[in-house]
């Protein structure tokens, strides 16, 4: 499964052992490595790249689906130049085209304070087990998320919760725990975004119907004001009427 990897540590030693770690499994073939960044969370909240690779033919992140992640991660003042890289990630990123949803970006945010390192990884896996028990010793913190087409999060994180079920039928005794915590964790995510969506469908509702409403009290204002500039004009039409009813009865006598 195609997804965005982000684990957080306290110390760039940790990370740089957790990158190896990564890519070993990649060289066992447990999961295949597309792009990987070491970045850090500088004190003005900006992230600094210090090490990356990406097989574009730039050989950087810029453009690319884990630039972007990182970009999202840079707040405002986007990210400073690394040291050690020399790269630059654009920060210029449309939420409503992510590939992961904004409550990944906020959970990894929360996670990565101010001198903390994470390594951000564009990865296929099909298993969450290799990652989480090689970064686990190291302290990492876990956060993954199936990559959205069309932005579709709610079916990336279901399809995260499916694997992640079938794997607890098949981990062992040691995992089942953790893993079973990670299903409650992403089911209850999956249920939040679920009813968020719910309120915004009923928001959007809602103001169709006050708009509809308010059109129609246009229309009626609109009556009664030409109703008050013209008071004899319904009061004509009902003379004309009887005068003509009243001919053609004189006729049918003659």
């Amino acid at each position: 499964m195609h997804r965005m990897l982000a684990v957080v540590f306290e110390n760039e030693d940790k990370a740089t052992r957790g990158r190896k770690a990564l890519l070993q499994l990649d060289n066992e073939g447990s999961i295949v490595v597309r792009a990987w960044a070491i970045v850090l969370k500088n004190a003005d909240q900006t992230t600094t790249i210090k090490e990356s690779v990406n097989p574009g033919p730039l050989g950087t992140l810029v453009g690319t689906s884990l630039g972007g992640l990182i970009g999202l991660l840079g707040g405002p003042a986007g990210l400073a130049i690394g040291c050690a890289a020399g790269l630059l990630v654009g920060n210029i990123v449309d939420m409503n085209k992510a590939i992961v949803g904004t409550d990944f970006i906020d959970d990894v945010s929360k996670e990565l304070q101010a001198n903390r390192f994470a390594l951000f990884a564009d990865i296929e896996e099909d298993s969450i087990t290799p990652v989480d028990t090689c970064m686990e010793p190291l302290g990492g913190i876990v956060f993954r998320r199936a990559v959205s087409t069309h932005a579709d999060h709610v079916a990336a994180m279901k399809a995260d919760l499916a694997q992640m079920k079938a794997e607890l039928t098949q981990a062992h005794a040691d995992r089942k725990a953790k893993l079973q915590k990670k299903i409650n964790q992403l089911d209850s995510k999956i249920q939040e975004q679920l009813r968020q969506s719910y309120e915004r469908r009923e928001e959007a509702e809602l103001q169709e119907r006050a708009k509809a409403e308010a059109l129609e009290d246009q229309v009626d204002a609109s009556k009664t004001l030409a109703a008050k500039i013209s008071p004899t004009a319904g009061t004509e039409n009902e003379q004309d009427g009887a005068q003509n009813k009243a001919g053609e009865e004189e006729k049918m006598r003659a």
